[in-house]
Parts: structure tokens; C-alpha cells; sequence
């Protein structure tokens, strides 16, 4: 079930007689309702009680909603993990945690249900609707209740037009008033002129009309049908044009629409007029069958492919280039799996990437006569749930998605292609805090499929895998040192030995203002990366230096200046901006460490009447006029990244790179080098001047940027240093929060966590800490940390085991984790 426990065991529903059906969805009775459950194994049959039976299997004919080989792989990873095997498939199944299924229940033949109540199910079929959900768990509960279930199609209401013959005579016909053929005796002249009015001119709708065209009084005209010189005949009414436009172009999906549509096409039709040609019959608001929802079109087809030069084997990777030469590469080994009728999934990280991937590789479908579907939390429920039925069916045998894709039920997978494994965003930050690349290799083990790493630059750990590396791309970069001015008089004149460190000019150095004066000059776009949002890191008094802090963590506030408030970033807590020093009364404030808003005000000194955009969590600013080609910078944070870049860019500036080496993470530098790698290739076909302004000029991650050296570079130095610090890939980490609301509490749990890991037999080197974590109070919680560190993960679940047990302070544990140490 969608809910963070462990596997429970319920027996099958009452008379089946298959056999487990693993993978397929079920309803289980949980807490008085009916809730959809995964099968994911066979229950113990030395247990001589099971919780419940099973109501009804909602899968069969298709076959099983989650393939039962990637269940077995994700529920063992679960196992290894140490996490409740409900939380991890509620994270990694986007679709199908609802049943649509009409119910219909009775009661079991000569069963007496009137202890129950008095509202109780019948002996005959009765809707399910109908009766409290907990009487019906409580007669289920007993033995004495049936229960039917049918799938139920989606449906969608419309108004369609009848045809001609199914609309009331009423509504077809309207009743006008005619001259008798001749005039009867008696009639004044005024009556005669009236009657010869209409012998001549008839019929009229109303006898006001008739007055009106007979310039004669109202109560002439009442004399002369009294008299019998005219009579009331219904005749056919002219179809209304709403109508007839409503049958060429129909249906619609509401009035509203069909009144905006008719508009629209030069037949006026107000809402109100629509609804009343419905109530009288000449059209039909009805619930029909919905079609499915549009998905995304296809990429253009590859017109020629490459050879396959692509490693062989169980796992390999590919890494270099730009993107564009990246799928050029892959294609091949993808069209020819398609073209054997196996599968390929394809996952991305994050919504841009995942853009890159549908536009490059989803056209390698049609050739080899199968379809590819996009599945990630983009589309809305009903988009993912027709995506999942394609794959399922078989129609669509290319998947491209997020995490979500993982669990499809794809046909004979081949492949599954995980981009930029490294990349943090593949860690879920909630829940199961799932490493999705990690359960990806799982599932292809489990599904026989090959595993295929392909990005920008590989992770450390990827580097012992066979593969291949494109050349790089072509990089300009330019590095503002505030340790030492450099000089690169290839870019012209910018930083030299006459400006010392303190000329060089902060948060935005010499260089970079210049630069950007100069991309206003030619018309030009840039975009400058912020290390965070708001103004500032931090606001200190000058005088005794305090800084307002958060009253639910040990973090400093964030000062934002366009709200004038104090925010924290972890639990989100505000404050209004102080006038003076809580502790020394002192008016000014200091403000430290730039944010997003403090940069953008810069660039608007520096670079006057340059249009100045925000991009950061806390404002996204329009940049429609940009993506048109005008002029202007774009100042926000690492979120900027998941959108296109500016067709004209042609300078990025990393602010201050420092930022992302300066965190306690051995990952920290790799992060680094791979934020530098997707600056490089941003932009599709164009090389912007990279300006990275840094105390660490000399750092590897940068320099292999600045000398052209491929991507393989720096990560196979980074995988040397950890093989002798023994860390991924060369063993298998585990960090191990433990948490409480009193910090002893807190304290003494991680101890006795501690205690019980060497009781185990866990050696120094397999446990790090434990620690307070680096904030050491978070949302009102004092979190310790410890971290596991094992050659492989069989080492690791032993480790993991002796967890299992209760203790005075809630404890979490995180499998490859991705953050500080």
C-alpha cells in the first residue's frame, strides 16, 4: 500500500485458486476501507495467521502492473536499505494507487444481517455507494457479504447535438397566427384592413406582430381572431444555426464552451442561450467514453545512425561532449534493440534533461515500428495512467521519464540508460530518500538488461566501468583569482598585475563588470550564477557581531531585502527585518555572503538600463523577452540550470565558486566539477565565456576545465584518492540519523547505536561518529549522525540488521547519502 510500513501478509481472496500474483495490484481491507495494495512476494507459509484475505485482485488480463522482476529487485533493495517496503513503492509507482471499479455487493444467501443495523446490504446486487464503509468491512469481516468488481472506463461529460428526428416536435415546430382564406361577416373596417394585412403578409408569430404590421390596435386585432378571421397553425421552425454548428463541429465539452466555440465561428450563442437550447431538446449533455489524453510528440527521426561503437556487457558508460553528440552515440545501440522488439528505458534527473532526452532520442521509435512515451510527474494523472496502459499493452516499447519510469511494466527490457548518474537530483528528498541510479542497476540486474551511464562527466564511481569518452566541448573560460590577479591576455584586457586583490571588485570583480558592460554594448545576453537566494547569507552587527538566528534550528536567517524580512532556509520561519541589535542595540547591520537579490542590484549599478532577470526558488522572473533574443542578464541559482539557455548567451559567470568546495562532503569537489562541465555545455551549439571568480584557482576540478581535458579526467583522479581513502566506489556507505526533541536524549540514543553496531562486531573503520549533525538543531529536533561504511552491501545489510530493534530516539537510515559528512 501507498503508506510508509512493511510488507503485511494477507491471504489470497476467498476461491482463488492462481497462483501469487506478484506485481499485480489487489484491494485489502485496511482500517474499515478498501485500499489498493502491491503484491510483492509470496507470504510466509509457516505463519499460522495472516492479517486478512485480499478482496479482489484488480490486475489480470494485462498482466501484472509492476513487472515481478523489478519488484523482487526493489523490495530486496528495500530490504537492504532498511526501509519500509510501502514507503519505497509509494515513491517509485506515479500511477494506480486509486481503483476505479464499480462495487456492487449482497449478502451471502440466508445470512441474518440484522445485527448490523438496520441499513444492510440486500440479497440482491446493490451499489457499494450505498452503505457505510465500515459496516461493510464489518460484515466482510464476518463471512457474510459478496462483493462484485468491474473496471470502470474514464468517462467525460459532453453536449452533443441530436439529430433532427430525436428532437421534440415541440422544440421542431412553432405555432404562428394565419388569415382564413376569406374575411368573416361583420368586421369593422379597421378588422377588414387587419385581416387583409395578414391574408397578405402573414403569418405572424404573435398578435402583437400582427398589430404592429397592420398599424392597428392591439385589441382590433384580438376582435378579429374572436371572429374567426385568422386561427393559430403550428408549422416546422427553421433548425437554429447554434444547433447546426454544434453538429458540423461538435461535441463540445460544456455549454460554456459551445457557446465560446459557436461565437468564435460567427454564430452568436451566449451560455445562457445554449442551455436553453438544450432543455428544449436540441442537444444532449451525456457521459461517454473519454479519449485518451494527448502526449508529446516524437523528436524529429534520425535520418542516418552511426555505427554501434558502444561497449558490450552487463554495464558500461558514456560521457563527453554535448548532449546532442552524447544521443548521436547512443542511438544506434537504441535502434537496434527497438528493432529486435526488446525495451528501453531511458531515465532522466531532472526536467531539463529529461527535455534533452525526448527531443533527441524519442524519434528512434517509429522506424523500428513502436512508439515512445514520456512518463514523469509532468504529465497529470490521466496522461501517466494512458502512458503506463501503452507500455503495458506493448504498444510503446521506448520509455524516457523520471524515477517514475523505473517501475513500468515494460516488454523484454534491454537497456536502461540512466543520465548523469551523478547528479544529485536523481536522490529523492523525501521518503525513501531513494539513490535512483542505484535501484536502476538493481532492476536491470534482476531484469537481465544492460546498464548504461551516459552524461556530461562520469561520477567517481562509474569510472572503473568500460566505456567510451567523446571529445569535450570547446570551453572558454576565464578565472577571476582573488587569492592572485591573473593575467590571460588572450581574452583581452582584463584582470593584470596592476590590480591587487582588493581592485578586483566583490561580489561581481573587475572582470566580469566590464564584461558585462560589454554584452550591453553588443546587445548580448549573460547569465550569472548566485550561490543562493535572498540578499544575503547572513546579517552581523558591526559592533558585537551577533547574527539573528532561526528559533527552530541552529542556522543563521537569510536576509531578504525585497520582503524586508529574515527567512530561514531549512524550516522556513520569517521575521520581520530589526531596526536594532537584539543584544547590543546597535543600529547598522553588515551584510554577508551575496544572494541572488544583492547580485542583480549590482549588475543594475554596474551596467545601467541592462534589462536584469531573477531566476532563484523565490522568483521566477518572465524570460520570454530573452528567449525572443533580447538583450539582458539573469541572475538566480543553480535552478536556473533546468531551463533552455538564452539563444544569444554569451558570458555565464560562477559568482563565487568557493561556495560549492566549501561543504563538509567528500562529493564536494565532484559536485563542483560537474556544475563547471554543464555550464560548458549549456547552451547547444554556442561556447559563452565561462568567468568563474574563486579563492581557489588551482583546484583540479577547474583546471582540467581550463587546460581541455577530457571529462574522464578529473573523476579518475577523483576515484584514485578515495580507493586510498576507502570510499565509494570502494565502499559502500550508510549514514544513520538519529533524532530527538531533548538533545541528551539525542545523545545518549546515538551512543547506544554506537554500542550496539560493535556489539555487533562492527570495527572502527565500518563506523564513523557519532556526531552532531552540522545544523545542529533542525525544525525544534536535535538530529546525531552516524556513518556506516562497508566493502560491499552484502557487509552493509549486516550492519543495517542490528538496527532492527526499538530505541528511545527516532531513527532513519539513508543509503548513499548525498550531503555533508
Amino acid at each position: 500500500m501507498a503508506l510508509p510500513i512493511p510488507a503485511l501478509d494477507f491471504a489470497a481472496p476467498h476461491g482463488y485458486g492462481g497462483a501469487v500474483p506478484v506485481g499485480c495490484r489487489v484491494l485489502v481491507p485496511w482500517r474499515g476501507e478498501l485500499a489498493v495494495g502491491l503484491v510483492v512476494g509470496e507470504g510466509d507459509p509457516a505463519r499460522a495467521h495472516r492479517l486478512r484475505e485480499a478482496v479482489h485482485v484488480l490486475d489480470g488480463e494485462e498482466g501484472p502492473w509492476v513487472p515481478p522482476a523489478t519488484v523482487a529487485a526493489v523490495t530486496a533493495w528495500a530490504g537492504d536499505a532498511h526501509l519500509p517496503a510501502g514507503l519505497v513503492w509509494c515513491d517509485l509507482i506515479g500511477v494506480g494507487w486509486e481503483a476505479r471499479v464499480r462495487h456492487r455487493v449482497r449478502a451471502v444467501a440466508d445470512a441474518d444481517l440484522s445485527a448490523f443495523g438496520r441499513h444492510v446490504p440486500p440479497p440482491e446486487w446493490t451499489d457499494a455507494g450505498g452503505f457505510p464503509s465500515k459496516l461493510l468491512d464489518a460484515v466482510r469481516e464476518q463471512g457474510l457479504l459478496e462483493e462484485d468488481f468491474a473496471p470502470l472506463p474514464r468517462l467525460r461529460q459532453v453536449v452533443r447535438a441530436r439529430t433532427l428526428d430525436r428532437v421534440p416536435v415541440s422544440a421542431r415546430t412553432k405555432t404562428v397566427l394565419r388569415a382564413v382564406p376569406a374575411p368573416p361577416e361583420g368586421l369593422t373596417a379597421k378588422g377588414h384592413a387587419a385581416w387583409a394585412w395578414l391574408r397578405e403578409h402573414g403569418p405572424a408569430e404573435t398578435l402583437s406582430a400582427w398589430a404592429r404590421g397592420a398599424e392597428v390596435g392591439s385589441g382590433v386585432v384580438a376582435n378579429v381572431l374572436k371572429a374567426g378571421g385568422a386561427r393559430h397553425v403550428a408549422e416546422e421552425a427553421p433548425t437554429p444555426e447554434a444547433w447546426a454548428w454544434l453538429r458540423e463541429h461538435g461535441p463540445a465539452e460544456t455549454l460554456s464552451a459551445w457557446a465560446s466555440g459557436a461565437s468564435a465561428g460567427g454564430v452568436l450563442l451566449s451560455p445562457t442561450a445554449a442551455s436553453t437550447l438544450a432543455a428544449r431538446g436540441w442537444a444532449d449533455i451525456t457521459q461517454e467514453a473519454a479519449p485518451p489524453p494527448p502526449l508529446p510528440e516524437p523528436g524529429v527521426p534520425w535520418t542516418t545512425l552511426d555505427p554501434d561503437r558502444l561497449p558490450e556487457g552487463p554495464a558500461w558508460r558514456l560521457h563527453g561532449g554535448r548532449p546532442t553528440s552524447r544521443f548521436q552515440t547512443l542511438a544506434p545501440r537504441i535502434a537496434r534493440l527497438l528493432g529486435q522488439g526488446r525495451g528501453v528505458l531511458v531515465l532522466a534527473p531532472d526536467h531539463a534533461t529529461l527535455h534533452r532526452a525526448w527531443e533527441g532520442l524519442s524519434g528512434l521509435a517509429a522506424p523500428a515500428g513502436t512508439r515512445a512515451v514520456p512518463f514523469s510527474g509532468q504529465l497529470n494523472d490521466v496522461g501517466r495512467e494512458h502512458a503506463w496502459h501503452l507500455i503495458r499493452s506493448g504498444a510503446a516499447r521506448l520509455v524516457i521519464g523520471s524515477y517514475l519510469a523505473l517501475s513500468a511494466p515494460l516488454e523484454a527490457p534491454a537497456l536502461i540508460v540512466v543520465l548523469e548518474e551523478g547528479s544529485d537530483a536523481h536522490k529523492l528528498q523525501a521518503g525513501s530518500h531513494a539513490f535512483v541510479p542505484d535501484v536502476a542497476a538493481r532492476v536491470a540486474a534482476a531484469q537481465d538488461a544492460a546498464l548504461a551511464l551516459v552524461g556530461s562527466t562520469p561520477a567517481a564511481e562509474s569510472v572503473p566501468l568500460p566505456g567510451a569518452v567523446l571529445p569535450p566541448p570547446r570551453a572558454r573560460v576565464h578565472v577571476v583569482d582573488y587569492a592572485n590577479p591573473p593575467e590571460q591576455p588572450e581574452l583581452g584586457p582584463l584582470s593584470g598585475v596592476h590590480l591587487t586583490p582588493g581592485d578586483l571588485g566583490y561580489p561581481l570583480s573587475h572582470d566580469l563588470a566590464q564584461l558585462l558592460r560589454q554584452v550591453q554594448e553588443r546587445g548580448r545576453q549573460a547569465v550569472l550564477l548566485a550561490p543562493r537566494r535572498g540578499y544575503s547569507a547572513l546579517l552581523r552587527c558591526p559592533s558585537c557581531e551577533y547574527t539573528p538566528g532561526c528559533r527552530n534550528c541552529d542556522v543563521p536567517l537569510r536576509f531578504h531585502r525585497d520582503t524586508r524580512r529574515l527567512t530561514c532556509h531549512q524550516c522556513g520561519y520569517h521575521e520581520s527585518m530589526p531596526d536594532r541589535c537584539a543584544r547590543c542595540g546597535e543600529q547598522m547591520w553588515k551584510a554577508r555572503g551575496p544572494g541572488t537579490e544583492w547580485i542583480a542590484e549590482t549588475v543594475a549599478t554596474l551596467a545601467p538600463g541592462l534589462p536584469v532577470y531573477r531566476y532563484d526558488r523565490d522568483r521566477q522572473d518572465d524570460l520570454a523577452a530573452l528567449y525572443a533574443g533580447e538583450s539582458g542578464v539573469v541572475v538566480g541559482t543553480q535552478l536556473l540550470l533546468s531551463q533552455e539557455a538564452p539563444p544569444n548567451l554569451a558570458l555565464i559567470g560562477v559568482t563565487l565558486a568557493d561556495t560549492w568546495l566549501n561543504v563538509s562532503d567528500f562529493r564536494a569537489s565532484e559536485r563542483y566539477h560537474r556544475l563547471l562541465r554543464s555550464l560548458a555545455e549549456w547552451h547547444p551549439t554556442r561556447a559563452p565565456l565561462l568567468v568563474v571568480q574563486t579563492f581557489q584557482a588551482e583546484h583540479p576540478a577547474l583546471k582540467v576545465l581550463v587546460e581541455g581535458r577530457d571529462a574522464l579526467a578529473y573523476p579518475a583522479a577523483e576515484e584514485r584518492a578515495r580507493a586510498a581513502l576507502g570510499y565509494p566506489p570502494h565502499a559502500r556507505l550508510a549514514q544513520v540519523e538519529i533524532a530527538a526533541r531533548d538533545p541528551e536524549r539525542a545523545k545518549i540514543a546515538a551512543q547506544e547505536v554506537f554500542d550496539a553496531l560493535h556489539g555487533a562486531g562492527a570495527t572502527a573503520s565500518e563506523v564513523l561518529g557519532p556526531a552532531p549533525a552540522p545544523v545542529a538543531r533542525l525544525r525544534g529536533v536535535y538530529p546525531y549522525h552516524l556513518f556506516l561504511r562497508a566493502r560491499d552491501d552484502v557487509r552493509l545489510a549486516q550492519l543495517l540488521a542490528t538496527l532492527d530493534r526499538s530505541w528511545k530516539a527516532r531513527v532513519r537510515v539513508d543509503v548513499n547519502p548525498r550531503g555533508g559528512l
